[in-house]
């Protein structure tokens, strides 16, 4: 469903947004650092135990020294393929930790995607994958220039430095 917000259309007219529906989706999986750089995956299926340990090796890739990821209780978090990876040498370097139950006020992401849904994609409507995934391409890029932002979401979830 496209994301809808104020616009301008004649007065006393809904305005209407024409969108097709389908049960196509994109799968997204991101992290922030706290210096504020983000980093984002998009696959056109939902994620898996492996494409979570892919990402866990892209950062571990990306990002010098050790790491500690705060992620949500999803099982796709805890799936055995996940476990094996820290098992097999990814915990010198990497330490997860999961948030309480239901706390979404705890975790950056929520605001990351709250920002994209509500200010980058606004009255975006697509008509199919590939331009929905060009269209979150081009907001996540013009979101990864706003730093303000970006640190602005890890000290709402009160872990400014």
């Amino acid at each position: 469903m496209a994301g809808v917000v104020r616009t301008y259309a004649p007065r006393g007219e809904t305005p209407l947004l024409h969108a097709p529906l389908t049960h196509d989706h994109l799968s997204a999986i991101s992290g922030l650092t706290h210096a504020g750089r983000l980093f984002l995956q998009v696959q056109e299926r939902p994620f898996c135990g492996p494409d979570i340990v892919r990402f866990l090796q892209h950062l571990l890739r990306q990002e010098s020294g050790k790491l500690l990821v705060i992620w949500d209780g999803a099982p796709i978090h805890r799936a055995q393929v996940v476990r094996d990876f820290l098992a097999q040498g990814a915990a010198a370097r990497l330490h997860l930790e999961q948030l309480p139950g239901y706390a979404p006020e705890l975790n950056p992401d929520e605001g990351i995607w709250h920002y994209l849904k509500h200010r980058e994609l606004r009255n975006v409507c697509c008509d199919d994958l590939p331009e929905l995934r060009l269209e979150l391409r081009l907001a996540v890029k013009r979101l990864r220039h706003k730093q303000h932002v970006l640190t602005g979401c890890m000290a709402q979830c009160g872990y400014a430095a």
